[in-house]
């Protein structure tokens, strides 16, 4: 596990954090500007003292303000990946990439060979960084915090600084880092739809506190927690598995608990774990089976709440799967249509996803098979 209990005084803030996330894979930290993220990630890295608590990865102590344990930043064996590159600009790339290099790595995925191979750097190599591209600085940087062999992967923003492109660039990068590396990284954002793609937990942080912490599956779901995760780009996230491929019409079919999803081609492999995000202002409610339509997504569901803080717009969350594994969807309606339908708790509806509303940045590759 990653344990994190800190306290934090920064003049009129108070930093008050306190969870535990499993140490595998990526546990995003997600909130507005100035809610705390880099100041706790400081905290892991040693380049934040707190006032008092205890910060340990899977048992390794960092941090102890009881047992007066506070880890100097070079002996916490951590890897940092910042907003901007930080690269050396009088080294090559490869310069750059051994600079932190501890000797032999513990895990033969770390060497420089590997690590070179996977974030694709072999014809970077003899480069300087003023000859990179924004997109290529943020590899090499990645890949120099591999190479110090570290127990945890610090990634503050790492796409803050990249235009649309580049950010496009990276992110199958960092997918690949999360599913061939047993390395936890800990994933700063304020963007939902990297967290939504790349993360495994999430961990909701609000003025300096820590709102909600849980899969990301899970706490998208929650319409309670709109407030934090943004209600305009607000939706479910569903985890459904590649069941076929329509090559006449350029169409990829996911399965999930109770239902199939034709979405855009993806060119994933048959039995790919997929992470759909669908959201709330993409979906239309109906109370009949619709015919001659020509929407390929229709699911039968029921309403299982309606958000209490209605308006103009009504947010109500639908279970579209079967009796014994829901799978929640959003809709945003008008009151209105909300009037007009007479939605109430537990009636049945069919929730209609127009395939078009689903481009590639709504989908996250998640392994070669389903996960349990």
């Amino acid at each position: 596990m990653i344990e994190v209990d800190v306290e934090k005084r920064l003049g009129d803030f108070q930093l008050a954090a306190k969870f535990d996330v499993p140490a595998a894979g990526i546990t995003a930290l997600f909130g507005r500007s100035g809610a705390g993220k880099t100041s706790l990630v400081n905290a892991f890295a040693g380049l934040l003292r707190p006032d008092r608590g205890r910060i340990a990865v899977e048992g390794d102590v960092l941090f102890s303000s009881e047992d007066g344990i506070d880890r100097p930043p070079e002996r916490r064996r951590l890897g940092y990946v910042f907003q901007e590159d930080r690269l050396f600009p009088h080294y090559s790339v490869r310069g750059n990439l051994t600079y932190g290099m501890r000797g032999r790595p513990r895990d033969p995925a770390l060497s420089i060979d590997a690590v070179v191979g996977l974030l694709r750097l072999e014809p970077l190599l003899a480069r300087q960084p003023r000859d990179l591209s924004g997109g290529e600085k943020q590899r090499v940087a990645i890949g120099r915090a591999l190479l110090a062999d570290p127990l945890l992967l610090l990634m503050d923003e790492p796409l803050a600084s990249l235009d649309h492109s580049h950010r496009a660039e990276i992110l199958p990068f960092i997918e690949r880092l999360r599913d061939s590396l047993r390395i936890p990284i800990i994933y700063v954002s304020h963007a939902m739809e990297e967290i939504v793609r790349l993360a495994d937990a999430l961990v909701l942080i609000s003025e300096g506190r820590v709102a909600a912490v849980g899969p990301v599956e899970e706490l998208t779901s929650r319409l309670d927690l709109r407030p934090l995760t943004g209600r305009y780009e607000a939706g479910a996230v569903i985890r459904a598995t590649v069941a076929g491929s329509d090559k006449t019409f350029g169409l990829t079919e996911l399965a999930f608990p109770g239902g199939r999803m034709r979405v855009p081609h993806l060119g994933l492999p048959l039995g790919t774990t997929v992470r759909a995000r669908i959201r709330a202002r993409d979906v239309a409610l109906a109370l009949q089976q619709p015919v001659g339509i020509s929407i390929l997504n229709v699911f039968a569901g029921r309403v299982v709440e309606i958000a209490a803080d209605q308006g103009v717009l009504v947010d109500v969350r639908l279970d579209i799967g079967k009796p014994d594994r829901p799978v929640p969807l959003w809709a945003r309606v008008t009151a209105r249509s909300a009037h007009e339908l007479g939605l109430e708790i537990g009636k049945p509806v069919f929730a209609l996803v127009k395939s078009v509303a689903l481009d590639r940045m709504s989908f996250s590759p998640y392994g070669s098979a389903p996960r349990p």
